[in-house]
């Protein structure tokens, strides 16, 4: 495998997995700049090259893509177009037609391509999946979930429009895969606001009201201006459960999932999992497995349907004042 960029999230998450698993040979990482290339490379023990140069390498078969969410087509592009297969960094491109057009590309090419929502490999998520099988909570009628984090590198791309930055595509989309997961089918968005910061002109919070096809709801909340929040629960005829620690768990966290019913409350604690690593071992897998075209097409179309809608439905607050 390759990496092509040197984000922050490829840096703390994915670099130190890629170069530790059994699964995958790390062997080169690309950036802008040649220096910063060969120091990264350096730190994981493989070789440092420009974007291009790593494409061309007949010994990469893969590529994980960490660039801002605007840079993603081309890339992803770029990269199905020389032959390899494709991690890429959610959101997979920042409109539906473009993730359209890559997953169609993705299928002619015969390669794998698949969007990294790390949070779906965590083992806490097929436990909830379990208590609702089980019927623990009876008939779901709302979901909820929030995800909000502290003001990040005023520097960074999520403060620029240009680069794809924004609280919908960074954190928002995380409650909106989440309600796919667990809701299931065609989601119709019934209202929306994003809070715009008038200095950026980027949204850095926001709110989707959503539907299901059985009647079902699902409340989200987002953003990057907020104490940290990772949460979601599934309040249902019967009972709830709720998980505390939804998308970015420590590798060496219990979580744990909290059941209420009829007064009573209880707790399972979940055996830590390694999300990251989970995710990687699912792709390579994959193309170990002869999967050939896009993971999960139809709900990546989805997400990419769900996130355009949200924009449309969407009311924008700038400072107080209401915007059409």
């Amino acid at each position: 495998m390759g990496v092509l960029g040197c984000a922050d999230i490829a840096l703390r998450r994915m670099l130190p997995v890629l170069a530790e698993e059994r699964c995958v040979e790390l062997v080169a990482v690309a950036s802008r700049d040649a220096d910063r290339a060969a120091g990264t490379a350096a730190r994981f023990g493989c070789d440092g090259a420009s974007y291009d140069a790593l494409l061309r390498r007949d010994d990469v078969d893969a590529v994980y893509i960490p660039v801002p969410p605007a840079l993603h087509r081309h890339w992803v592009s770029e990269a199905l177009a020389a032959g390899k297969h494709v991690l890429c960094e959610k959101p997979l491109s920042t409109s539906y037609g473009d993730t359209r057009e890559l997953m169609e590309l993705a299928r002619v090419r015969g390669l794998v391509l698949a969007e990294n929502f790390m949070f779906l490999h965590h083992s806490q998520h097929r436990a909830v999946r379990k208590l609702l099988d089980e019927d623990v909570v009876g008939t779901v009628q709302v979901f909820t979930s929030a995800f909000g984090v502290p003001p990040l590198d005023p520097a960074g791309f999520r403060y620029r429009p240009d680069l794809g930055g924004g609280a919908l595509l960074d954190t928002g989309v995380y409650p909106l895969r989440a309600a796919q997961l667990f809701l299931g089918g065609e989601l119709e968005v019934l209202g929306a606001t994003l809070r715009i910061d008038e200095r950026t002109g980027v949204d850095v919070a926001g709110t989707v009201l959503l539907s299901a096809a059985d009647g079902s709801a699902a409340q989200l909340s987002f953003g990057f201006d907020h104490a940290y929040r990772s949460h979601y629960a599934l309040w249902g005829s019967r009972g709830r459960v709720t998980v505390e620690r939804a998308f970015t768990p420590p590798e060496q966290l219990e979580p744990p999932v909290r059941i209420r019913q009829q007064g009573r409350s209880t707790e399972l604690l979940v055996a830590a999992d390694h999300q990251v690593r989970n995710a990687v071992r699912a792709f390579a897998g994959a193309i170990r497995s002869g999967a050939r075209g896009p993971l999960d097409q139809e709900t990546t179309l989805r997400q990419a349907r769900l996130v355009e809608d949200v924009r449309l439905r969407a009311r924008r607050f700038t400072h107080g004042q209401e915007h059409a």
